[in-house]
């Protein structure tokens, strides 16, 4: 309390990935770097035209750094899926506050409508120590959360109705997904799409590899590598269950041709190269031909623009429909609604209307 304005000021910066001197160089060097840790530390307070242009420059409002948070929020257990390059301390930073900012949003929402619902966390007590315990542990969550073998309509929201929180925020590449601990609660987050259009199979395998490092445990034997590979095993026996994979691709096939590849990506929800996964997991195809498929599948090209598309939103929507749960109970106001949903007023007010 006595350096709100500094301790958001940090947050917001953390946000935006930036260190204080890359501030400084981005506000033209009109305050340096001495002067905003000053800010940060309290030592100083900018006048308003500086803290306009902080805002704009870290993409929040005025408003942000007056706002006092409901809830700190803490994130412990912290793991990431990984891309193809490591992500760095400043992207994990900036991940990690832009994380802490929603829930804290999240559980003060919850705390206003006196919400103490149930969770249903999937937990799998046998220690994993290959890809038949993490196959028996996909049939096990299937089992327990009575999914049949049916295919999943949108992994975001089966998750959020076991309750898990899950949120999307905007990050650069180097991020899919990452999961968390904020005290008894089991959180997930997930790289924002750009666009409705954009493919969904990669936000629905990297909820579910989540998902297993929230609820499996295993043995201390192996190595970082190797448990990321059986929760790539787990997602995938999730997503295009055993029995059902082996019915669809048979046994002993040396080709997979596009038209088939696509219809099983469109049922299932899951991409070409967790198909040749799956298929290789179950001895449908050997090593050799699993190879031979990869060198295809980057020859073509398919991983810069793969046929087919899973029609699901694959995006978290319980912290929206609290927000308008609020607002229909008269529990919150448009202005704290909108601050809710990381919104300015007239953003939230637009959106609105849209619903009208």
């Amino acid at each position: 309390m006595e350096n709100l304005f500094g301790n958001r000021l940090l947050s917001a910066r953390k946000m935006a990935g930036i260190s204080l001197q890359d501030l400084a160089n981005q506000l033209n060097n009109e305050v340096t770097k001495q002067s905003l840790h000053k800010y940060e530390s309290g030592k100083m307070k900018p006048d308003s035209q500086l803290i306009i242009a902080l805002a704009k420059r870290l993409g929040v409002s005025v408003d942000y750094f007056y706002s006092i948070p409901g809830f700190k929020v803490e994130l412990s257990n912290i793991s990431y899926r990984k891309y193809n390059s490591k992500i760095s301390k400043s992207l994990q930073a900036s991940i990690e506050e832009k994380a802490k900012e929603t829930f804290e949003r999240y559980l003060e929402l919850e705390a206003i409508l006196n919400l103490n619902e149930e969770r249903d966390y999937f937990k799998f007590d046998q220690i994993i120590k290959d890809s038949e315990d993490a196959e028996n542990a996909a049939k096990e969550l299937r089992n327990n959360w009575k999914l049949g073998y049916d295919p999943i309509p949108d992994i975001a929201e089966m998750l959020e109705d076991k309750g898990y929180k899950v949120i999307e925020i905007d990050a650069p590449d180097g991020f899919d997904g990452m999961k968390a601990n904020i005290g008894k609660n089991q959180a997930i987050v997930l790289k924002k799409s750009k666009s409705d259009a954009e493919d969904m199979v990669r936000k629905r395998f990297t909820a579910l590899h989540e998902l297993a490092h929230h609820s499996l445990k295993f043995s201390n034997n192996l190595s970082d590598r190797e448990q990321e590979n059986l929760c790539h095993t787990f997602a995938s026996a999730v997503l295009y269950p055993e029995d059902m994979a082996k019915k669809e691709m048979h046994q002993d096939r040396f080709h997979f041709y596009q038209n088939e590849l696509v219809y099983i990506k469109e049922r299932w929800g899951i991409s070409f190269p967790a198909i040749f996964n799956r298929a290789k997991q179950l001895g449908i195809i050997n090593d050799y031909v699993f190879k031979r498929f990869n060198i295809g599948y980057k020859h073509r090209k398919l991983h810069l623009n793969e046929p087919g598309r899973f029609l699901s939103r694959e995006k978290p929507v319980r912290l929206e429909r609290l927000i308008y749960i609020g607002l229909s109970k008269e529990a919150i106001s448009i202005n704290e609604a909108a601050f809710f949903s990381g919104k300015t007023v007239g953003e939230f007010r637009a959106q609105l209307m849209n619903l009208v």
